[in-house]
């Protein structure tokens, strides 16, 4: 739970703030890798799932070890680093792919089957045979030992009636968990909480309901929190939001939001979310925006004039500390900069300015920042200041 006294985000949320805990589903080694152009190896998948497991991930998805023996290698690292969260595996709702789960000695898996109609008709499945492949298929891996998570591709787009039937199957073949599953990012948060709901009834408590959604609308957060809110136990997502097409919910977004906006607690370590997030792009290969929320670079860098004159007070100007997420708040200096910036990056590199030397200097940080369409680095301010001195 985040220290209170470093959340500076007023009383306008209290009324929607509430308590408890929620589970934090990683598929950053499975649904992550989908990412185009992404080739993680064995290796980095076991680096990786050590740094979720230290983040306090509760379950991480190994992987599907029928995809390719680098794959099933990746899973068998894992299995055997000792970690302390699940280590949980991913099968369609086809025999061989438990086995190979079994063969390993997965004991928890996803087990997927598409249900919406658009989905059916493309693969040429009718519903009931589709009804039958989830029933033989769940009732194989949990015969085998292996706890079950009836996952639904395409179930914001299903039927609501063949929903109910598939679900039900599942629950009833021997899935001790289901998915609600937003394949495309179509749901609104809205949405997503009234079919969240009436699949926690349509279960019962005894049954955790999860919620993995994408972010083709940019509101996969806001789909997550609104699953939490309606029932959910657990949700899924990735490091970084990083996955196919706009990608998966965010995780560390998530369980941002969760804790500082809505009072619901994860097990995840805020303080080391930026380290691990720097260390799936680096071995994934791509870049981040420099503001994306939690993790960006520029989250707690203050070039504009009118914010440095508030630098000294950090509330008045941040939503929550920088002690939060373990970052480092820093004055930057460009074409937007100010005479208070000019004031505290002359003070932290130690030079002595008189009033008019800092006019001088930020017209000259201006002048250098506009030709540079970038920031000043320190050691231009201190080459102009040497040579404006001088």
């Amino acid at each position: 739970m985040i220290d209170r006294d470093k959340l500076w985000t007023g009383s306008l949320n209290d009324p929607y703030r509430g308590a408890g805990s929620v589970g934090l589903y990683d598929t950053t080694l499975r649904d992550g890798e989908q990412t185009v152009g992404v080739v993680l190896s064995p290796e980095d998948k076991l680096e990786i799932a050590r740094a979720l497991d230290e983040l306090g991930i509760d379950r991480i998805e190994a992987g599907f070890p029928r995809v390719s023996e680098d794959d099933r290698h990746a899973f068998e690292l894992i299995l055997a680093a000792g970690l302390g969260a699940e280590v949980w595996g991913f099968s369609r709702a086809v025999a061989a792919d438990v086995e190979a789960l079994v063969e390993l000695g997965v004991v928890a898996s996803v087990v997927e089957s598409p249900i919406s109609d658009l989905k059916l008709e493309a693969l040429g499945v009718t519903r009931e045979t589709m009804l039958e492949r989830i029933r033989t298929a769940v009732s194989f891996a949990a015969g085998q030992g292996v706890t079950v998570c009836y996952f639904g591709v395409d179930s914001t787009r299903a039927d609501p009636a063949f929903f109910d039937q598939a679900y039900a199957a599942a629950v009833e073949a021997g899935a001790k968990e289901v998915a609600v599953v937003d394949t495309l990012g179509i749901a609104a948060p809205e949405a997503v909480a009234e079919l969240v709901g009436r699949t926690v009834e349509l279960v019962g408590p005894d049954v955790p309901v999860h919620f993995h959604g994408h972010n083709d609308f940019g509101l996969a957060t806001a789909a997550a929190v609104a699953a939490v809110k309606s029932g959910a136990r657990w949700i899924q997502g990735t490091i970084n939001g990083m996955g196919e097409r706009a990608g998966n919910a965010n995780l560390l977004e998530v369980a941002l939001a969760l804790d500082a906006l809505y009072g619901v607690s994860t097990n995840l370590r805020l303080d080391r979310a930026r380290a691990v997030s720097e260390r799936v792009q680096r071995l994934s290969g791509y870049e981040l925006e420099p503001w994306k929320p939690l993790v960006g670079e520029t989250l707690f860098r203050r070039e504009s004039g009118a914010v440095a004159s508030q630098f000294h007070d950090p509330p008045s100007i941040e939503p929550y500390s920088s002690e939060v997420v373990a970052a480092e708040r820093a004055i930057v200096l460009g074409k937007k900069s100010g005479i208070d910036s000019i004031r505290i990056k002359a003070a932290e590199l130690g030079l002595e300015l008189s009033e008019d030397d800092k006019r001088a200097l930020l017209a000259a940080v201006k002048a250098r920042g506009a030709e540079k369409r970038g920031l000043v680095t320190d050691e231009e301010f201190a080459d102009l200041a040497r040579a404006l001195l001088d």
